[in-house]
Parts: structure tokens; sequence; C-alpha cells
């Protein structure tokens, strides 16, 4: 299973609310007060864009395994009297992820 594209997602996601209370609870409990909480909140703000980047890697990672996967099933295709631009997973109602532009 592994980690999956979600997963950074939502992981980003917490981060932004863990900086939001880092810097709140610092703010109210360390008596180095508004300096100290300001470096905390960025420094776990800085989190989300890493967990969103590495969250949109494996999404492309993702769409390109479920594109494998699905011409393994399109091989052969000619052979059975099918038209090669013809996806037998349309009738199942599954789409295939465009490679356009990739």
């Amino acid at each position: 299973m592994g980690v999956r594209s979600h997963m950074m997602y939502t992981a980003g996601i917490a981060s932004i609310g863990l900086s939001a209370v880092s810097w709140v609870l610092s703010k109210r409990y360390e008596p180095a007060g508004v300096d100290r909480a300001d470096r905390w909140g960025l420094f776990v703000g800085e989190w989300a864009p890493t967990f969103f980047a590495m969250g949109v890697a494996l999404r492309m990672e993702e769409l390109r395994e479920d594109g494998e996967r699905g011409m393994r099933g399109m091989r052969g295709m000619k052979e059975r009297g099918t038209e090669e631009w013809e996806d037998p997973n349309m009738e199942l109602g599954i789409r295939t992820p465009s490679r356009t532009g990739v």
C-alpha cells in the first residue's frame, strides 16, 4: 500500500492547523513572548508546502501507474478486432487518465 497522495494532502492541511495551534500555545505559555511564538508558527507552517508538493508528486506517480495498468489491458486489442483507439474500460465506466502534456 505505502504512502498515498491523499495522506500527504491531509498532512499539509494538518500542519497548517498545527502551525496556528503552536503559535497560540507558544505565545501563551512561553516566557519568550511573541518572537518565539512567531518562530514556532513559521517553523511548523513551512511543512505544509513540502507535504503538498509530495502529494502532487505521489498523485502523478499514481496516475502513471494507473495508466500503465490500463495500457497492459489494451495490448493485443487489434488481434481481437477492436479498434486501436477504443478503451475496453469505458464500457465498465472506468476512465483511463489522459497522458497529454506529460
